[in-house]
C-alpha cells in the first residue's frame, strides 16, 4: 500500500518542475534524495504514532490523541471535502487522459470513464478489505517491475552519448533548492495513509511501521533511478521543459512506440495507485464518525463484508461529482498545501505524547528530537511558502478547512467510554 499509493503518475508526467528549479544534475539528484530522506522522516514519526495509536483512523487518530479530537477532526474534514476526495478525481481524470491515448474520448467520455474507475474501484472495496488490499498488492508489484526493466531497457539500450556532462552549479541553485524539495516532497505524497487502516492490519504495532520505512525507502530508490535514466537518455534541457518526461525517455530508446508503452505504464500505476487512495479513505471517516454523534451513521458496518459501506459510498459520490464539475481543480490547489501544516501538527503531537506518562509506544523513532524538529520545521516552511506566494488561494483553502471546526462543535462529540458502559448496562 505504502508504495502503490505514492508511485502514481507524477514522477512518470512532470519532473520537470524540479529540473526548472535547480537545472544542475547533481543538485536535481540531491533535492530528489532529499526530499525522499524528509518523506522517511515523516513515516518514521506515523511509524511511532502508530505503534502508540494502532487504531483506524491514521493521522486522525493522531491528531485527536496528541492535541485535540477538533484538530484530528479538521484534517479529516479537508480529506473529505478536498485532500482526499481531490485526490481521488484528478487521478482518476489522469487515467482517463491516458486510457484515451488507446480508445480517443471526448470530454464527457473522459469525465464518464474516470467516474466508473471510481465506482469500480468503491465496489470492490466495498465487498471486502482483503479484495482490495490483493488487488493493490498486484498492481504494486507490476507497477514496480514496470519500473526495473524501465530502468534496465534505459542503460541497457539507451543513449550511446550519455547526457552527463560535467557542469558548473548555477549562481543561485541554494537559493531554488527548496523549491525544488518541495515539489519533491509533492511526488511523495501519500506515505502516510497505510496508517489509517491499523486497525485492520494484523499486528499492526509492528507491521505500520516495518511497512512505513520499508516502503519510503523502496520508492526512494525508485524515483532517483528514474531520474539518473531521464538523465541519461535525455538532455538536460528536454528534461526540463518535457510535459510527459517518462514518455519522451521511452521514445528515445524504443521510437515512435515509446509513447504508447509509457501510456500504458500510467493507466497501470495510476490505476494502482487509485485502488489504494480509494480503500483508505473511508477508515479515516469510519474513525471520525464514531466521535462524532452528526455523522454516527457514517460509522456503520456491513453486517456481512465487515466494510465501512456508507464511508465507502459517500466517498465515491463525492469524487464522482468533483470529476463531473470539474472542481476538484480549485478544491485541490487551494486545500492540497494545508495538508503539511497538518504534518507539522503531527510531529508536534509526538513531543506532546513523549510527555506523558502513559505514553508506551513500540517503536521510537530514530535521532529523535532533531528528526522531528526538523520535518515540522519543513512541513511549516512549504505551508507558510504557499501563502506567501499565493495568498488568496491560501486563505481560501484555511476557509474551507475552518469551517469544519462550527461543524465539529454543532455535531456534538460522542463519548464512547458512557455509551459502552450504558450498552453494557441495558
Amino acid at each position: 500500500m505504502v508504495v502503490g499509493t505514492i508511485i502514481g503518475a507524477s514522477i512518470f508526467v512532470q519532473p520537470s518542475e524540479i529540473t526548472s528549479a535547480v537545472p544542475w544534475i547533481p543538485g536535481l539528484l540531491a533535492a530528489w534524495a532529499v526530499a525522499g530522506l524528509l518523506t522517511i522522516a515523516g513515516a518514521l514519526i506515523c511509524a511511532e504514532l502508530a505503534s502508540a495509536y494502532p487504531q483506524t483512523g491514521g493521522v486522525y487518530v493522531f491528531l485527536s490523541e496528541t492535541l485535540s479530537p477538533a484538530v484530528g477532526f479538521l484534517w479529516a474534514w479537508a480529506m473529505f471535502w478536498s485532500m482526499h476526495s481531490g485526490i481521488i478525481a484528478a487521478i482518476a481524470v489522469i487515467f482517463a487522459r491516458y486510457a484515451g491515448y488507446f480508445v480517443p474520448l471526448s470530454e464527457t467520455g473522459l469525465r464518464a470513464v474516470a467516474i466508473g474507475v471510481i465506482l469500480i474501484l468503491s465496489a470492490i472495496n466495498y465487498v471486502g478489505v482483503k479484495q482490495g488490499s490483493r488487488l493493490q498488492a498486484a498492481f504494486t508489484f507490476g507497477k514496480l517491475l514496470a519500473i526495473a526493466v524501465m530502468i534496465l531497457v534505459g542503460f541497457s539500450f539507451g543513449s550511446r552519448l550519455p547526457h552527463f556532462v560535467a557542469a558548473a552549479a548555477p549562481p543561485d541553485v541554494l537559493r531554488h533548492f527548496p523549491r525544488a524539495v518541495a515539489a519533491g516532497l509533492f511526488a511523495f505524497g501519500g506515505w502516510h495513509m497505510v496508517t489509517y487502516v491499523a486497525g485492520e492490519t494484523v499486528e499492526a504495532r509492528r507491521t505500520i511501521p516495518l511497512a512505513l520505512m520499508i516502503g519510503t525507502a523502496i520508492v526512494t530508490v525508485c524515483y532517483v533511478a528514474l531520474n539518473v535514466v531521464y538523465l541519461y537518455v535525455l538532455p538536460l534541457g528536454a528534461v526540463m521543459s518535457s510535459t510527459r518526461v517518462a514518455a519522451d525517455a521511452a521514445d528515445a530508446v524504443l521510437g515512435s512506440g515509446g509513447g504508447a508503452v509509457m501510456s500504458a505504464l500510467v493507466v497501470f500505476s495510476t490505476f494502482g495507485a487509485l485502488s489504494g487512495i480509494v480503500l483508505l479513505g473511508p477508515r479515516v471517516y469510519f474513525s471520525m464518525a464514531g466521535d462524532n454523534r452528526a455523522l454516527a451513521w457514517l460509522g456503520a458496518v456491513h453486517p456481512r463484508f465487515c466494510t465501512p459501506h456508507r464511508a465507502i459510498v459517500v466517498q465515491a459520490l463525492w469524487a464522482s461529482v468533483l470529476v463531473a464539475t470539474g472542481t476538484y481543480r480549485a478544491l485541490f490547489t487551494r486545500v492540497v498545501y494545508t495538508e503539511w501544516i497538518f504534518f507539522a501538527l503531527m510531529a508536534v503531537g509526538l513531543f506532546a505524547a513523549r510527555r506523558r506518562p502513559d505514553y508506551n509506544p513500540r517503536y521510537r523513532v530514530p535521532g529523535y528530537p532533531m528528526v522531528p524538529a526538523l520535518f515540522a520545521a519543513v512541513s511549516g516552511t512549504i505551508a507558510v511558502h504557499q501563502l506567501v506566494s499565493n495568498p488568496s488561494e491560501a486563505l481560501i483553502g484555511l476557509l474551507v478547512v475552518g469551517i469544519g471546526l462550527p461543524a465539529y462543535y454543532l455535531g456534538g462529540r460522542r463519548d464512547r467510554a458512557a455509551e459502552d458502559e450504558e450498552g453494557r448496562t441495558t
